[in-house]
């Protein structure tokens, strides 16, 4: 097994050695798709065959690191280039993998004709390595070598298309997003450094099993130092993953290709901070501050997100501000200590919004890259088949019974609500309610009514298939992966229905027992009135952006502009949170930079020093110039004076 395990992240890496060095040769897009999304294929089938060897072994054996090399020695500290395989590893690889197969897939039809195609697949095979590499790391410095290698490939792939502009706070081309994403992330990742210098001095170590196992002994609940340790990691999370206040590079983020939105809000890049709190749950269990303030964090941030994707008039922002409301549920439940239903909403998230993001892009591929919903309208005539899938996703997002997203969405209310209480329950609810509202104010304007587009320029149809097949692929998923949680509620008591949860069961065991929890199989009628109250929210939300955009269509939204007045521009400012960013930090540094480091550093000093240097050599050679007459009398009278002078020097001195 431990070639296998070895080759799930050094094929894709293979991938982008081989495109990247003779890609640009090849003339045949089908060459480079097949070999682009055929390293990441086979990296899912060994994905999948590591999953059965670890369904063979007892649960409390399905754990196995395989060392490459010593990688870092220094006195009594060593890294290894390692990767390890357990329930959690193995569940991330696999959506990794999986989900990003299918987008390579789509990636084909999606790029045809692009003058770099070659180039976005090396890419695409790169940023599933980096991925690769932070979830099936050993220790936490490996882990950072990923982490930091998918901000490189997101900054590559938002600006994919550099001579493009894009419209946003401060940002004028496609590569202003990628520097936006690639910068802010640099801000939380340094909480990550200082994070493993602390484990460092604590535990001598950054081995993941090394700091589980000894952390409950190390450090007593609540002690100072583990507090700071797990806000620090939390601070590299909000960076990652887009949380309050490090969220903003996200949205921007959509300047990219469709098919790189999809990589990263679904199967990459933003689930990374989910994996660390998960993967150090024994750490964070024991910070309850810690995780009171992810809670806190996550829920704002979830009904922050939600409530500015009501009024947002891209295509893609407002699945880019879902997928910001969607994490926020997430570390809400990681901070209520339901890491479960955490990582169970990362598998279900990642299959209905990717779903959603390619059918966006099947959407604009139609419509000649026209991305506002405004100027969309009456495809569902001419892509059905993409429409069905959407509404497919839609549902699954809203949290309609029997879709993938009610299962898990009801696990994170359900354990907020017994973990956190009421007022965690309602605002999570509440945004819920809105991600249903502005999914189906979605759908409603670009699929029904009447059609606004320009029908003299504009033909839409069907994607083709190698774009198609993905999409229903995934929209299977999204109807049935559900069933990796079914709730005990639904079970005879006693029982666990909950696969995932029993998979998970020996990663979490010691998060629960630092928590003082213990699996509960009963049912309690309180979670069948809170299933019933959050599933009649979800049916309320999409009931009621049906009658209005499906109904009214257009008119509706212009309606909702007028009515909610300031409201609507507060919320089409994204609460001004850029502005004030802009106006508070990038043009002070700017003016600093331009005022000082630039004027004064680099104008006065450096260019002064060498302009300096080269003006004293010129002056010196124009004096010597002068003497370059020409003339032969000058030449000997020069010659005498110099004779003169030096016998003049020997008789007197």
């Amino acid at each position: 097994m431990d070639f296998i395990i070895t080759a799930i992240p050094l094929i894709p890496l293979a991938g982008f050695v081989v495109l990247g060095l003779l890609g640009w040769r090849w003339r045949s897009e089908t060459l480079i798709g097949i070999v682009g999304s055929s390293t990441v294929g086979v990296s899912f089938l060994l994905s999948l065959l590591t999953l059965g060897w670890l369904l063979q072994l007892p649960a409390s054996q399905q754990s196995h690191t395989v060392t490459l090399y010593r990688w870092v020695v220094a006195g009594n500290f060593h890294a290894d280039i390692a990767f390890h395989v357990d329930p959690l590893s193995i569940v991330f690889a696999l959506v990794v993998t999986g989900v990003g197969f299918l987008i390579h897939v789509y990636s084909i039809g999606y790029m045809h004709g692009d003058r770099s195609f070659w180039r976005f697949f090396a890419y695409l095979n790169l940023f599933i390595f980096m991925m690769l590499v932070l979830v099936l790391s050993s220790n936490l410095l490996l882990t950072f070598l990923g982490w930091e290698g998918v901000g490189l490939c997101s900054y590559l792939l938002i600006g994919f298309w550099y001579d493009r502009h894009f419209q946003g706070v401060g940002i004028l081309w496609t590569t202003d997003a990628g520097r936006k994403a690639f910068i802010i992330n640099r801000i939380g990742d340094v909480g990550m450094l200082l994070a493993m210098f602390l484990l460092v001095k604590q535990f001598g170590t950054l081995e993941y099993t090394a700091i589980n196992a000894q952390a409950a002994t190390v450090f007593p609940v609540g002690s100072d130092i583990v507090t700071v340790i797990t806000l620090l990691l939390f601070l590299a999370c909000t960076g990652k993953s887009a949380q309050i206040p490090l969220a903003v590079w996200l949205p921007d983020a959509m300047a990219g290709p469709t098919p790189v939105s999809a990589l990263i809000h679904a199967a990459t890049m933003v689930t990374a901070g989910i994996f660390l709190v998960a993967r150090l749950s024994p750490l964070f269990a024991l910070a309850p501050t810690t995780l009171g303030i992810i809670t806190v964090i996550g829920a704002l941030t979830a009904l922050a997100a939600a409530t500015i994707g009501l009024v947002q008039t891209d295509i893609k922002k407002v699945l880019a501000y879902s997928t910001i409301s969607q994490l926020g549920f997430m570390f809400t439940a990681a901070g209520a200590g339901a890491f479960t239903a955490a990582v169970f909403h990362v598998v279900t998230h990642a299959f209905f919004k990717a779903l959603l993001f390619l059918g966006a892009g099947a959407v604009i591929h139609a419509l000649h890259e026209q991305q506002n919903i405004r100027l969309m309208g009456g495809l569902k005539r001419y892509m059905p088949t993409t429409y069905r899938l959407f509404l497919i996703a839609g549902l699954a997002i809203a949290g309609i019974p029997p879709l993938s997203g009610f299962f898990s969405k009801d696990a994170i209310l359900w354990q907020v609500f017994e973990e956190v209480g009421v007022i965690g329950w309602l605002v999570l609810t509440a945004a819920a309610f809105c991600t249903a509202f502005y999914t189906f104010r979605l759908i409603g304007l670009v699929f029904h009514g009447e059609e606004r587009f320009d029908h003299r320029h504009i033909h839409p149809h069907e994607a083709p298939a190698v774009m198609r097949i993905p999409l229903l692929i995934l929209g299977f998923l999204s109807l049935t992966g559900g069933l990796l949680g079914i709730p005990y509620a639904l079970f005879p008591i006693g029982t666990n229905p909950n696969l995932l949860e029993r998979f998970l069961e020996p990663v979490f065991t010691p998060a629960m027992v630092a928590l003082g929890r213990a699996p509960v199989l009963a049912i309690h009628w309180e979670e069948y009135v809170l299933m019933l109250l959050a599933t009649g929210v979800g049916i309320g939300g999409i009931m009621l952006a049906w009658r209005l955009f499906v109904g009214e269509g257009i008119s509706a939204e212009r309606q909702m502009e007028q009515r909610l007045g300031k409201l609507y521009r507060l919320l089409g400012h994204k609460y001004y949170v850029d502005e004030v960013y802009q106006k508070l930090i990038v043009e002070p540094v700017q003016q600093v930079s331009e005022r000082f480091f630039w004027r004064l550093t680099d104008v006065m000093l450096i260019d002064g020093l060498v302009n300096g240097v080269a003006r004293v050599i010129g002056q010196f050679g124009r004096a010597l110039r002068r003497l370059q007459t020409g003339i032969a009398q000058t030449y000997a009278a020069v010659m005498l004076a110099g004779i003169l002078a030096l016998l003049s020097w020997l008789v007197f001195f």
